[in-house]
Formats: C-alpha cells, sequence, structure tokens
C-alpha cells in the first residue's frame, strides 16, 4: 500500500505544472455548468478528494468541519473573484494544494482539527477565486455558484468514503494478521 501511495504522490507532482494551468475560460451558464467546473480539472478534483481523505483521517467532527471549512472559504473567495477583486498566485495557490493536501492525504499526516480546517480553508481561497473569475458573463452567479459548491461537496463525500474504506480495509487487515498469530 505504501508503494502505491508513492506512486500515486509522484504521479500527482509531475503533473501539477500542466494541470494546475489548465482553467480555460468556460461556456455556458448555470447550475451545470457550475457543477460540471470542480470536475473537469484534475488539480480540481486531486486537492478535493484530498481534502475528504483528511477529514476521514482525522474523524469524528473532521468529517463535517474540515470540507465545511473549505466550502465556506471557497464560497467566500469565488463571490470576490465576481466582484473584480485581485489576488495574487491564484494558479500558483492552486498548484500548492494539489501537492501539499495531496501529499497530506499520502502519508496520512496526522494534525490538530483546528489545524486541518486552517489549511483546508487557506487552499479553498485560491480555489473558490478561480471559479468566480472564470464564472461566465451570461451564468447566473447563484445557479452557478451553487453548482460548484455542489461539486465541490461531493469530491469531498468521495474522499471521506475512500478514506473511511481504506481505514476499515488497514483494521480488517490488521484483524486477519492478529487471528493469524495465535498458536491453537
Amino acid at each position: 500500500m505504501h508503494r502505491t501511495a508513492l506512486g500515486i504522490a509522484a504521479a500527482s507532482l509531475a503533473l501539477v505544472p500542466t494541470i494546475a494551468f489548465a482553467h480555460p475560460g468556460h461556456e455556458g451558464a448555470g447550475l451545470v455548468y457550475g457543477f460540471l467546473h470542480p470536475l473537469g480539472g484534475p488539480d480540481h478534483i486531486i486537492a478535493l478528494v484530498a481534502v475528504g481523505l483528511l477529514a476521514a483521517r482525522l474523524g469524528g467532527r473532521a468529517l463535517w468541519l474540515v470540507p465545511a471549512s473549505f466550502v465556506g472559504a471557497m464560497t467566500v473567495a469565488g463571490f470576490a473573484g465576481t466582484t473584480g477583486a485581485g489576488l495574487p498566485y491564484v494558479e500558483t495557490g492552486i498548484a500548492l494544494s494539489v501537492v501539499v493536501l495531496g501529499a497530506v492525504a499520502v502519508f496520512g499526516v496526522a494534525m490538530p482539527l483546528a489545524a486541518a480546517m486552517g489549511l483546508a480553508a487557506f487552499f479553498a481561497v485560491f480555489h473558490g477565486y478561480a471559479h468566480g473569475i472564470e464564472m461566465p458573463e451570461t451564468a447566473s452567479g447563484l445557479a452557478y455558484g451553487a453548482g460548484f459548491v455542489a461539486a465541490t461537496a461531493l469530491l469531498h463525500g468521495i474522499g471521506i468514503g475512500l478514506g473511511l474504506a481504506i481505514a476499515s480495509g488497514h483494521q480488517r487487515a490488521e484483524a486477519n494478521q492478529s487471528s493469524s498469530n495465535v498458536i491453537p
């Protein structure tokens, strides 16, 4: 499992230079296009699923607080992006989110809940701002925003489900190993 995790991390790092700058203009408007935006970029998918994996690793209240921190900060930053507010280094922040959140998820970094919430919220600002500035002018802001919030929550949920499944598999493997070490 550890080699697989390292392989995923290496592949993610190799793709960062190309995926972080894959934010062309988006045609269309409304809920569907807002929903499709996070699903169409590997950078968003990796970072958002990684937030869910982190939440699952921490468990308890983190299962909803870490993703909620991301969604809340992303929403505020998305609105700021639609108003023309400036934010430097957006693409760099998105690229770093892939590397940092991916590494935290792959290497199973444990941290206090407040730190996880802060980390998620920090990187959410860059993702949200990118969503906001890329919103088509013809889009209904509310519908587009609701779409990208829903897709973000879905990707967080996938990460949580994957993280919980991995943890359950590890527990079963450990139980099987300890029962096979018992001498009859």
